[in-house]
């Protein structure tokens, strides 16, 4: 994609960034916190219970397969367009388009997910320690507002705020896992979560929907691809260690709520106060300050979360619009910053748009907003990545410009088939996930499929006008 926008500094990104920064940005996304603190004790009362770690090493397993065929095909191709780049490169521009319609999709559905669940939980916190009860969506708005200042500048100011903000939030997780392993639980240490009969015990198929879920954002890696250093060495090493990391993580801290618990109570546990399941873990752990601190920390996860989808979502339509499917404006960069600074405004005023109209309609922000986005994006972000699977598969095959078989044909095809897989457990659960009825999920799953179309008619009308503008090129004559 050539730099062809007129304007100071367009049509380039930069940054020096490099894996420790990306990593940051890329697992703030998935936000280890609100996963644990939140998603988790929903996954253990409905999913497979004492078996829920096992799901999240599952889960990491396929997307780790998924991530050895999308690092190799990283090393061929430098572009902020992330799936879209990589759907357009192995299946074409019209199904690449259709992809950027998932992806904005995806990353605006689950940022719009996240702002409500983030101001329900400020508002709840502010009104516990005595202060005044705001509606949350006034919350909302100062969360855009400070994601609107950090997303405006350069990528590395976002990765340092982020930086601290994940060191902190790991740090409270490992505390509260270490705490528990070191005083042997509620009945003494046992490895029964990770057995097969834990595992398929309940429902498995909604603990795995909710542990893939937790991992919305590692693939953005090849986004900062343009503003990261050495990035041919730089995406792949940061795409193994965000899904290493998470998964690692993930697995730990919920094996660690489950013995909090004991493997045969923490079921009925999570059952009776799923909002309260980890924070009471923490307080009987490691006092009740830390519950206070993790819950104010649970905040930070959040923001950092809804940064690192802004930056996702600004780069997206920076790609689009550099390649003419989008307004040429939003392909400009900052002279100083570098940044993609058109865009990150326009991801600032859809952000608003979308939380607005939840607000104006009197929707829960947790029940309606948060349950119905999120469980949109999951779907949407799987659709993506199967598409990219075949992508992957299907340049190597053309290109021939790698021929290890495991990295180009082995393991994108296994990571295919697991992640196909993963979308079908979802799809029969997805009642489940937005807690809403079947013709609400039959909206959502339309809408899904809405914005692929779209993409493919911008795809269409695209080609039309740049035909035009060629033929309007051979018909003036020349002096």
């Amino acid at each position: 994609m050539s730099d062809t926008t007129t304007g100071s500094g367009a049509g380039k990104l930069r940054g020096s960034i490099g894996v420790v920064g990306i990593v940051f940005l890329v697992i703030a996304a998935a936000a280890p916190l609100t996963a644990i603190g939140g998603a988790l004790p929903v996954m253990i009362a409905i999913g497979n219970g004492a078996g829920a770690p096992t799901a999240y090493l599952i889960a990491a397993l396929v997307l780790l397969v998924f991530s050895v065929g999308y690092a190799a095909m990283s090393s061929h191709m430098v572009d902020t367009g992330a799936f879209y780049a990589y759907v357009a490169k192995g299946l074409g521009e019209s199904c690449g388009l259709g992809a950027a319609g998932l992806a904005l999709l995806t990353y605006t559905a689950i940022q719009a997910a996240v702002y409500g669940l983030a101001a329900a939980t400020i508002q709840g916190l502010v009104v516990q320690y005595g202060g005044p009860d705001l509606p949350w969506w006034m919350w909302a708005l100062v969360l855009i507002a400070l994601v609107a200042v950090l997303g405006y500048r350069s990528i590395d100011l976002g990765a340092k705020v982020l930086g601290v903000l994940l060191v902190l939030e790991i740090g409270i997780i490992l505390a509260l896992s270490f705490g528990v392993l070191v005083r042997g639980g509620a009945a003494g240490i046992d490895f029964a979560s990770f057995t097969p009969t834990s595992f398929f015990s309940g429902s498995p198929g909604v603990a795995l929907m909710f542990a893939i879920a937790s991992f919305i954002g590692f693939e953005a890696t090849a986004i900062y691809g343009e503003e990261a250093r050495n990035p041919r060495r730089t995406i792949p090493i940061a795409t193994y260690a965000a899904v290493i990391v998470i998964g690692l993580v993930y697995a730990l801290a919920s094996w660690a709520v489950v013995l909090a618990f004991g493997s045969d109570n923490v079921s009925a546990a999570a059952a009776a106060d799923p909002a309260g399941l980890t924070f009471a873990a923490a307080a009987h752990f490691l006092g009740g300050p830390a519950a206070d601190v993790m819950a104010i920390m649970l905040v930070t996860s959040l923001f950092a979360a809804l940064l690192a989808f802004h930056n996702a979502i600004s780069r997206y339509v920076f790609a689009l619009a550099r390649k003419g499917a989008a307004p040429r404006a939003l392909s400009r960069t900052h002279a100083k910053h570098g940044s993609p600074h058109v865009g990150s405004v326009a991801q600032t005023i859809s952000a608003t748009v979308v939380v607005g109209v939840f607000a104006l309609v009197g929707a829960d922000p947790v029940l309606e907003l948060f349950t119905w986005m999120a469980g949109l994006a999951t779907v949407s972000i799987l659709v993506l990545m199967v598409l990219t699977s075949v992508a992957i598969i299907a340049f190597f095959a053309r290109t021939r410009l790698d021929t290890r078989i495991w990295h180009t044909r082995i393991a994108p095809v296994l990571g295919c088939v697991g992640l196909v897989a993963v979308t079908g457990l979802v799809l029969d659960n997805f009642t489940t996930l937005i807690g809403g009825s079947a013709l609400l999920a039959d909206i959502l799953l339309a809408v899904i499929a809405l914005f692929f179309v779209a993409g493919l008619v911008v795809a269409r009308v695209t080609r039309q006008n740049r035909a035009g503008v060629e033929r309007d090129r051979e018909l003036t004559p020349t002096i």
